[in-house]
């Protein structure tokens, strides 16, 4: 056996301690913070467990049955709601939680209210479950401003007012990104302690990319900016090298290659979907607020993306992130339709 790496593996710095050396800055802070945050942790964990299974789930005839208790077996994007909706009530932290699952808010009862409110998409990507894809949950971290009784006005703010965000990404490994508004950091889950390690430290986007990530099916009721950007992606007129397509049609995956690599995810609003097809306060705010704080731009075609003010906990917005440069690329053309 040996000791020493063994006594080198309980040096790491593990996503508990590194939010608590986090909270350490701020004396005046309770620890709020920390527990909401470990419960979605935990949660991400259960998720992870769950995914790895689907297949076998499915192989030996679970998913969608009746076990021997009679309970019909949930569906893994149904379970994984009520996996975290469970979780961040009982952190006693919460007080608004809205899910892409849910139609309504869901507001937290009085003893068990905190001063939080999450937004979440439970498991994005779910249709990729089958084929092995990377799928992910997204969230992103409201404070409550007030102590009166909680409503869905407490959750319909501008993005630049979370006070975090994050996504978990279950594929080859299972990554936790998390900002906190310092900065971008990224966990693995090392799954013999089952636990997250800082793998990824203040992750910065490169200035600019050579990839662009879009579905160009859609590309025949594309607008006239996303049309003209596509076509430059493709055919640079300047000698620069064409750029590279990728495009895995799970959010997570393709903001997180973005993040790492660089580059541009695109999803347009188009004559099929005029005001977009993503979900602005689970899946555009938290990405954008990610996306700011590793360096790069977050734009909706008509202005910054965590300006938006949301009307509807469920609303939608065309969205363009990535690396800061390509970003420029794409709000210049759409100046230039003004």
């Amino acid at each position: 056996m040996d000791h020493e790496a063994d006594a080198y593996r309980t040096d790491l710095m593990t996503i508990t301690r590194f939010v608590l050396n986090e909270q350490s800055k701020y004396p005046e802070s309770r620890g709020d913070f920390t527990i909401l945050l470990s419960n979605i942790v935990l949660g991400c964990k259960f998720v992870c467990s769950a995914v790895n299974k689907a297949g076998l789930a499915k192989l030996i005839g679970l998913a969608g049955e009746t076990n021997i208790q009679g309970e019909e077996q949930k569906k893994l994007d149904v379970l994984s709601n009520d996996v975290f909706v469970k979780a961040l009530v009982s952190s006693g932290r919460t007080s608004v939680l809205v899910s892409e699952e849910d139609e309504e808010a869901t507001f937290v009862e009085s003893s068990k209210r905190g001063k939080y409110c999450v937004v979440f998409d439970p498991l994005d990507g779910s249709s990729n479950i089958d084929c092995g894809v990377s799928i992910g949950t997204i969230f992103g971290i409201y404070t409550m401003s007030h102590n009166d009784e909680p409503t869905t006005e407490d959750v319909l703010k501008p993005g630049n007012e979370m006070v975090a965000a994050g996504y978990c990404m279950y594929g080859s490994s299972c990554m936790l990104v998390l900002s906190t508004g310092t900065g971008v950091n990224g966990f693995t889950l090392d799954p013999s302690l089952g636990e997250f390690i800082l793998t990824h430290p203040d992750i910065k986007i490169p200035k600019k990319g050579n990839i662009y990530s879009v579905n160009e099916g859609n590309a025949q009721n594309w607008d006239g900016p996303t049309t003209k950007y596509v076509e430059k992606c493709k055919f640079p007129k300047d000698g620069s090298p064409a750029k590279s397509l990728r495009y895995v049609g799970s959010m997570v995956a393709d903001v997180h290659r973005t993040l790492l690599y660089g580059g541009i995810f695109l999803y347009p609003a188009d004559k099929k979907s005029p005001n977009g097809k993503l979900r602005v306060l689970y899946e555009v705010f938290p990405m954008s607020f990610l996306m700011e704080q590793a360096g790069g731009q977050a734009f909706t075609g008509k202005k910054r993306a965590l300006e938006l003010v949301p009307e509807k906990i469920h609303e939608r917005s065309p969205i363009f992130l990535g690396s800061y440069e390509d970003v420029e690329e794409i709000k210049a053309l759409y100046a230039a339709e003004d």
